[in-house]
């Protein structure tokens, strides 16, 4: 493709890297080393494998240099094929005057409860909205999520649970019981909240939603903390077909099954799924605790007992600590995928300290009985949510409409400090 105005194909300076073009996507990163202070927005243009990274004057791609010529003619491609384009998707952009619109989908600690009883919960951030599904795992077809979301880095501590249950459960009649783990390593503050059934969990979060103004995600139509939920329905706000148990308009929930298994096994740096949560195809080195790379709290006697929920191994490749081994967690789908009734058995996944490898992986996921179950090595998580997460649209393509405008933004070539 010629452009007359600066006398160059376009295959030329492609060429003469060895790269070629056949889908075109622009996505515009934040770049973490870029000064805070910096006015400089440092664009990608994503074409299949290639990037073209400019910030200032000096362009690269694939992090090889290209001269200023070879960059207009590459960026004047760029723009001219957006009118033909199979993919055009802004995937985050950050300036000093769009940070603040972004920080909502960015990992936050999150206060809960009062006084003497309130508690933090540290999120991670799940991008890469709309991502493929993993067609290897359990279930067959699993972690295609539509939207951005946040999961908790950590197991729902036994902690949260006590200062939930002086803050809210014991004067409503919904204190949350824990399984007494003195035998088999104590009932530590930071220990995971295991003995927890999934209507426990689900109080739990509808607390957590309730005092932060939030839409409870659970329905709950007696007085019981270890009774059964019921079935949001047509007509009520927030029903969501696709799933009668939570409600849309919610803003913590227990993550879904695709939600867990996308925050585990998905890499978001080359789009692949692996088998473990260590972002690998190999099992992570079994370990008592600790947090370093590459290992995870499993193949433990049973006596042992959990790691504190901040020391039970290495993170998954999206920063989440545990989701391989120290307890199992609920999920809030039910096992089968399709019977979506109050009672229906409910799906772990995980492993839990006392489990060999194979639990850990992405094959595994088990029954994990009725809702009112509850096990020693079963704990579990919250997820949070964006507005309408069903349909919310991704957040930068908001911020870039916002505060450049696409068109506008297209065609700014340069921006000095």
């Amino acid at each position: 493709m010629p452009f007359p105005s600066i006398g160059m194909t376009v295959e030329e300076p492609l060429n003469r890297i060895g790269l070629k073009i056949s889908l075109v996507t622009v996505e515009l990163t934040n770049d973490p080393t870029v000064d805070e202070n910096s006015t400089i927005l440092t664009i990608a243009y994503c074409v299949a494998n290639v990037t073209i990274v400019r910030r200032d004057n000096m362009s690269k791609v694939q992090g090889r240099s290209v001269s200023t010529k070879e960059e207009e003619v590459i960026i004047a491609y760029l723009e001219n094929s957006l009118v033909r384009r199979t993919l055009f998707h802004f995937v985050a952009a950050v300036s000093m005057a769009a940070a603040s619109m972004v920080s909502a989908v960015q990992a936050a600690v999150v206060s809960f409860g009062s006084g003497a009883n309130s508690f933090q919960m540290e999120f991670v951030t799940i991008g890469n909205a709309v991502n493929t599904a993993d067609t290897t795992g359990n279930p067959a077809i699993a972690g295609s999520v539509g939207y951005i979301y946040d999961i908790g880095k950590f197991e729902v501590s036994r902690e949260m649970i006590t200062n939930y249950n002086a803050d809210f459960g014991e004067a409503n009649a919904l204190q949350i019981t824990l399984t007494d783990m003195s035998p088999y390593g104590g009932n530590g503050a930071n220990k995971p909240a295991t003995g927890v059934s999934w209507n426990e969990a689900a109080r739990f979060v509808n607390w957590l939603n309730t005092s932060t103004g939030n839409q409870a995600a659970y329905k709950f139509t007696t007085s019981g903390v270890n009774d059964d939920i019921a079935l949001w329905t047509s007509g009520e706000a927030g029903y969501d077909a696709s799933n009668p148990y939570r409600n849309s308009l919610a803003k913590y929930v227990l993550p879904s099954y695709n939600e867990w298994h996308k925050a585990a096994y998905y890499n978001p740096s080359n789009s692949t799924y692996y088998n473990f949560p260590n972002g690998r195809v190999t099992a992570p080195t079994a370990v008592a605790n600790g947090t370093a790379d590459n290992t995870a709290v499993y193949n433990q006697v049973f006596s042992q007992g959990p790691a504190d929920v901040n020391q039970a191994g290495g993170l998954s490749p999206y920063g989440v600590m545990g989701l391989g081994g120290n307890a199992w967690e609920w999920e809030e789908s039910p096992h089968d995928l399709t019977s979506y009734s109050d009672s229906s058995a409910r799906g772990i996944r995980g492993g839990g300290w006392f489990s060999n490898s194979g639990f850990l992986s992405s094959s595994s996921r088990l029954n994990g009985g009725g809702p009112s179950n509850e096990d020693d090595g079963f704990g579990f998580r919250v997820a949070s949510l964006p507005s309408s997460a069903a349909a919310v649209p991704e957040p930068s393509m908001m911020v870039i409409a916002t505060v450049l405008g696409i068109g506008g933004y297209i065609g700014k070539r340069r921006m000095k400090k």
